[in-house]
């Protein structure tokens, strides 16, 4: 089939059995039915996603109004880079995620869309948050308007965006694989430079409550990684024909894009500028990441060698781990709810 089917408002006529379910081109009813899915890792997730819940103004930025003027020309610089990126990524997957769903015919995963479409929404929140903080309203308008100045980061936006446009153009059930592995790259190598240089500054006792803002993100961000990956592994087993070697080699050459250009821009917003990172500790740590992404969804691995965690890069693990306890890394509480006695953050 060359187009996709776009998935009905309202269909009587649509499959009540769950066998003839399918990621595209099924006849959905669009009927939430919570004791009949398919896809039953979805139930996990689901109530994973809902005990995530979290509102930005619980985190106490107060010492981080007093560390961002202290912090060096390097680490401001840097900071308030990586804080535009990380708007305007998830501004974008706030905006692209209903109409990726729009072409999905199982509605569990639909459910799951509209959770994690929510949770971007909060990201968002959560970065206005911190720049209306600690920030005077001209300098909070020329962090998140950086990409209109900066070539380097209008580039960035641009790859990405363009990927989602693809989509926007051709309904194409390859283009819309393609879409999905975008989606797969921007949630598991897309935010993590940004991510373990929030996490560097924590370790530096420096912006702490930005630190945690980063927490409760990156535990959400494993919860979609979560998703976007069972959902290739779906679509490997009923659409073999998107899976050729040769498109798989597609797919592969995306990652070590993402990758190749995660790199070079950690390079160029944190470099060798800020204490406690190197450049070389950025290039190996997105390599493996690149690796354990592939790994995830059956693809060889792009980069030969950086198979394990790099050393020197271990403590990322221990700041992103969202069953921690509360300890000495943040004075705020822990990222762990009561009401959620183990999160998965195994991707």
């Amino acid at each position: 089939m060359e187009h996709l089917k776009r998935k009905p408002l309202f269909n009587p006529e649509g499959d009540t059995d769950v066998r003839k379910r399918r990621m595209i081109n099924g006849n959905t009813t669009n009927l939430n039915d919570f004791n009949n899915m398919k896809y039953t890792w979805v139930s996990d997730w689901y109530r994973q996603a809902m005990n995530n819940f979290w509102v930005p103004e619980e985190i106490n930025l107060g010492t981080d109004v007093k560390d961002y003027p202290m912090l060096s020309p390097g680490e401001r610089r840097a900071y308030d880079k990586i804080l535009s990126f990380l708007v305007f990524l998830d501004s974008l997957q706030t905006a692209n995620l209903p109409a990726v769903g729009e072409y999905i015919t199982a509605n569990e995963i639909n459910l799951c869309l509209s959770i994690q479409t929510f949770q971007e929404a909060v990201h968002s929140q959560s970065y206005s948050y911190m720049l209306d903080t600690i920030c005077e309203p001209h300098t909070r308008n020329q962090v998140l308007y950086q990409w209109k100045d900066d070539e380097r980061l209008l580039l960035r936006n641009t790859f990405i965006g363009d990927l989602y446009n693809e989509f926007q153009k051709d309904k194409s059930p390859f283009t819309f694989a393609k879409t999905v592995v975008a989606n797969f790259i921007l949630e598991g190598i897309y935010f993590y430079s940004g991510f373990m240089f929030f996490y560097n500054l924590g370790r530096n006792h420096k912006m702490p409550g930005s630190a945690q803002e980063i927490r409760y993100i990156n535990r959400d961000e494993n919860t979609h990684l979560w998703l976007f990956c069972n959902m290739i592994l779906e679509l490997k087993k009923e659409e073999p024909e998107l899976f050729t070697q040769e498109r798989v080699n597609i797919y592969r050459e995306m990652i070590r894009e993402g990758c190749r250009q995660e790199i070079e821009w950690g390079h160029y917003a944190i470099g060798d500028q800020v204490p406690g990172l190197t450049k070389e500790m950025i290039t190996d740590y997105i390599q493996y990441l690149g690796n354990l992404r592939c790994s995830s969804i059956g693809f060889e691995p792009v980069y030969e060698g950086h198979e394990k965690e790099p050393e020197s890069m271990s403590w990322v693990s221990q700041y992103s781990n969202a069953n921690m306890i509360k300890t000495d890394f943040f004075e705020a509480r822990s990222t762990a709810y009561a009401k959620s006695s183990a999160l998965v953050d195994d991707l």
